[in-house]
């Protein structure tokens, strides 16, 4: 059975960003997202929202709140 695409868990999404997209979980990028993703006006938020759902919006809000406890 072929793996989801999208990360089902804390583990999943971190490698996602860290391996797959190469991007570093800095305080300052840590901080900017979750400022955006607690942004409902935000358009882009509004976008993640519509594509994944509100579920998944809030998973990975959470990931990020996780991500920022371990820096």
């Amino acid at each position: 059975m072929a793996k989801p695409m999208i990360p089902q868990s804390y583990e999943e999404w971190r490698h996602c960003i860290v391996v797959e997209c190469g991007l570093e979980l800095t305080p300052s990028f840590i901080e900017e997202r979750i400022s955006s993703l607690q942004n409902n006006n935000e358009y882009h938020t509004q976008q993640f929202v519509r594509l994944y759902g509100q579920l998944h919006h809030q998973k990975v809000l959470n990931w990020f709140m996780q991500a920022r406890e371990m820096v």
